[in-house]
């Protein structure tokens, strides 16, 4: 029996092809992508809300913290001690230094209405007007305090380099630095050896400066009020001067000189 050739054949399955790389799977040598949840749990999403909400609250009391520990303008402090409903019936308090404070008493029972004090500062002179009670500081600082309710400080004005000279005997304690220019003081003057300042008594609107002539220098404590008028001392070290030159006029516009033309002082009509 004969035996019939047969080709030799290859059993071996071929091996599977390698399938294409999925974007679900990562890649070689680099980090499998993470994939965030499509919702948050709930306790997760109650978290985001309720934290800035705390930190709301937290900052309440911060805040608040922070503006009552401000420290005031140029030191102010005014405290008022009685309100007062009515100020125009109620009268003008009056005035009173007593140490580093300014003190305002009501006129009929005597109690104390209001406090005005600076830190570090202590009031040299008081002035009060309707409605105004102007104040001198030792550091040359000028104030205006609503006078019946001591409601506020009205504004803040500097005399430059004043501070040094307040301070020795020859400023007298700050005496004739606060002139009025007109009846109910609405024009203030402020009298310094190198100036004199004029301010708007209603919002502290500087009006004109009148310095004083090379050589020479005002003294305030010398002042003189005639028909409307304040005169005003201004010896000078030349002894060629005219005492004519030592003497200066003044009102609420400005120097009294023959022909002169003032400009006006911008009133603001009846102060309320």
């Amino acid at each position: 029996m004969s035996v019939l050739p047969v080709e030799a054949t290859d059993t071996t399955a071929p091996p599977p092809e390698a399938a294409p790389p999925s974007a679900d799977l990562p890649l070689r040598g680099f980090p499998a992508p993470t994939t965030a949840p499509t919702t948050a749990p709930a306790s997760r999403r109650g978290t985001r809300i309720a934290l800035p909400v705390a930190l709301a609250l937290l900052a309440v009391p911060l805040i608040t913290a922070a503006h009552h520990s401000r420290l005031a303008p140029y030191g102010d402090h005014l405290t008022v001690h009685t309100r007062v409903a009515d100020a125009e019936r109620a009268g003008e308090p009056e005035l009173r230094r007593a140490g580093r404070a300014v003190e305002a008493y009501d006129p009929v029972s005597g109690k104390a209405r209001w406090t005005y004090a600076r830190e570090g500062r202590r009031p040299l002179k008081t002035l009060g007007a309707p409605g105004h009670a102007f104040t001198l500081w030792s550091d040359g600082l000028v104030t205006d305090t609503a006078r019946a309710d001591g409601g506020s400080v009205r504004w803040h004005r500097a005399a430059p380099g004043s501070a040094a000279w307040l301070r020795g005997e020859a400023a007298r304690g700050g005496a004739g630095v606060l002139q009025p220019l007109t009846p109910g003081a609405r024009m203030l003057a402020v009298v310094t050896p190198h100036r004199v300042a004029a301010y708007r008594a209603v919002d502290g609107d500087l009006r004109w400066v009148l310095p004083a002539r090379p050589g020479c220098a005002f003294v305030p404590s010398r002042a003189v009020r005639t028909r409307g008028a304040l005169l005003l001392a201004q010896p000078c070290a030349s002894p060629g001067a005219s005492w004519t030159s030592q003497v200066i006029a003044v009102d609420d516009y400005g120097r009294i000189v023959p022909g002169r033309t003032p400009l006006g002082n911008g009133d603001l009509g009846p102060e309320k």
